[in-house]
């Protein structure tokens, strides 16, 4: 019978086939590519923010963390709402519009901006 444990942290780290951090204040992105057993791949995004406690000596550092798993599968569709949701943002601060009560999963996104290009696409375009 197979024996089910944790894996160590030089283990976990030998998952890691890609790794990209981005720095972004007190928090760190980090967009790991890593492989399922069956050797397929997908990301784990993971968010890591600096918490510090307490003054002085007293001082106690730590790190709070949130992670994402995004399969193959749902890339195009994570990118299709990122896009959605980045393009609203982008409208939203230049006509200086915040409707935030105004909430649908499937609301088409607005029409495109001069930072997007003549087709509606953004400026980052991901294709797989």
């Amino acid at each position: 019978m197979e024996e089910f444990r944790k894996k160590t942290a030089d283990e976990i780290e030998k998952d890691v086939i890609f790794s990209h951090a981005i720095k972004a204040g007190k928090r760190i992105y980090y967009m790991d590519v890593r492989k399922t057993r069956k050797d397929e791949m997908y990301l784990s995004i993971t968010e890591s923010k600096k918490i510090v406690s307490g003054e002085g000596e007293d001082q106690q550092v730590s790190f709070e963390k949130h992670k994402i798993f995004l399969y193959r599968e749902d890339f195009g569709n994570f990118i299709d709402g990122l896009t959605k949701t980045i393009k609203f943002i982008h409208e939203a601060e230049k006509t200086g519009a915040d409707d935030s009560t105004d909430v649908e999963s499937d609301k088409p996104a607005p029409e495109a901006s001069a930072e997007n290009t003549a087709d509606g696409a953004s400026d980052f375009k991901i294709e797989f």
